[in-house]
């Protein structure tokens, strides 16, 4: 009669290549119409900051109602639980679905 032994498989854990940021810098954040986004999106901190809508440390995003980050009028400004605003779901353009 055989013995039956039972044993543990381990998966080869792969190793992640190290994420190059100079790279994503160069292909990405350096781009100029992303340079100008960003600059808009602090800007609407800004200006909800100066409204004393959300504090420096306070947890809270920006929300652009609209999707687009360039547009800073104030009605399409509000402030967000950070959990809130980056959980809700996007279409295959990252636009907000209505």
């Amino acid at each position: 009669m055989t013995k039956v032994t039972k044993t543990s498989v381990t998966p080869s854990l792969a190793k992640k290549p190290k994420r190059n940021y100079r790279k994503e810098y160069d292909n990405y954040h350096a781009d100029s119409t992303q340079k100008k986004k960003r600059a808009s999106r602090n800007a609407a901190r800004g200006a909800l900051m100066t409204s004393g809508s959300v504090r420096k440390g306070d947890g809270k995003d920006v929300d652009h109602t609209n999707g687009n980050p360039m547009d800073n009028r104030a009605n399409n400004l509000k402030a967000k639980p950070k959990s809130t605003n980056r959980s809700f779901p996007r279409n295959k353009k990252a636009g907000k679905l209505k």
